[in-house]
């Protein structure tokens, strides 16, 4: 485990190395603008739940601005497909392999087939990615937006830093340089597109699961790394979280990992279907979890989310869907945090 990642950190430093001069030398390069937008690529080369569900804005601008285009995802691994199935205009996922030293020829082949395709426009989301770079660069287009922003935009938008909002401004800026109109309003929430029977399966697993009509606060206790709070921490936010709400169940949904910040005190769901996880917390009054590929899932299915964040930049990642916030749990108290959820359970039943 060591040497693969050790051996990633290779193979991401080499790819920066190599792409750091791929693109165009100014901000924009103007390819055709009365091309009709008919098949449109959007360069996503990452696997994370987090990070797909994070470019669902741009999906929705894009096929809001071009209603009768096709978009195809560049992506990698198979979870895209299962995040974007009631995306109309989505239409062919081009995936490189979760484990790119392990199926070198399959690898190989889908950057091949990326070059076959033809475009109107291919669009990179993440200027800083070198693999996005890169793909951009290789795909057959008439018009492609490598993701970059001139830095006097910093000014016109208070929140261009956040990962889902840049490159849905940075698209915009795009097709303004190409003399198209865009429109200026809030960037679209993140969104799972969840069906009304996925809502309804949903709802009826929480019910199973807690067996009364009281609301339900959903809490995931585990994250990654550093972004895990300890067992201390959500041992006391859960008892006060007990007291405080006493007329709410709480229901911890547990990682696929099987564990448990809390030491499995509160009634848990788990399950492998993301689509059905995300079913289950639309149901909940609000969803509470560190910084997480679950916490943007719970944002997607258009819960009220508390983002718990402790190193990382709440700026670039907070959720920010439907009265959302992001706490600093690494600064500020959980007394502090349970009056934030308090006042989002007002308004909740207002």
């Amino acid at each position: 485990m060591a040497k693969l990642k050790k051996l990633n950190a290779f193979r991401r430093k080499l790819m920066r190395s190599l792409t750091r001069n791929v693109g165009p030398s100014k901000t924009y390069i103007k390819g055709d603008s009365e091309v009709t937008f008919k098949r449109i690529l959007i360069n996503r080369p990452n696997g994370r739940l987090g990070n797909l569900l994070l470019i669902t804005p741009l999906v929705k601008e894009v096929s809001e601005t071009f209603p009768n285009s096709k978009i195809d995802l560049f992506v990698k691994g198979n979870l895209a497909p299962i995040l974007f199935k009631n995306y109309e205009q989505v239409d062919r996922y081009i995936k490189l392999p979760g484990k790119p030293f392990k199926n070198l020829f399959q690898y190989a082949a889908t950057w091949m087939r990326l070059k076959k395709n033809s475009y109107d426009l291919v669009i990179n989301v993440i200027p800083t990615s070198s693999s996005g770079r890169l793909s951009t660069k290789v795909a057959r287009a008439k018009n492609k937006s490598f993701g970059d922003l001139p830095q006097t935009f910093e000014g016109q938008y208070d929140d261009y830093a956040h990962i889902a909002k840049y490159p849905v401004y940075s698209f915009r800026k795009y097709l303004s340089f190409l003399g198209l109109e865009t429109q200026d309003k809030p960037v679209y929430s993140l969104g799972l597109n969840l069906s009304p029977s996925e809502i309804e399966v949903g709802k009826q697993l929480l019910h199973d699961l807690v067996k009364n009509d009281k609301k339900t606060i959903c809490i995931f206790t585990y994250a990654t790394g550093e972004k895990r709070l300890t067992e201390f921490w959500w041992t006391e936010m859960y008892e006060k979280l007990q007291r405080t709400f006493p007329d709410y169940n709480i229901v911890e949904v547990l990682p696929k990992e099987n564990v448990s910040q809390i030491a499995f005190k509160a009634p848990t769901y788990y399950s492998r279907e993301i689509r059905e996880i995300g079913a289950f917390m639309h149901n909940a009054a609000v969803f509470i979890g560190a910084d997480s590929g679950m916490m943007h899932l719970a944002s997607a299915s258009g819960t009220p989310t508390v983002g718990l964040f402790s190193i990382t930049k709440t700026d670039v990642y907070e959720p920010y869907n439907n009265g959302s916030i992001a706490f600093k749990a690494a600064s500020e108290s959980i007394e502090k945090c349970i009056s934030e959820i308090s006042r989002m359970l007002t308004q909740d039943q207002e």
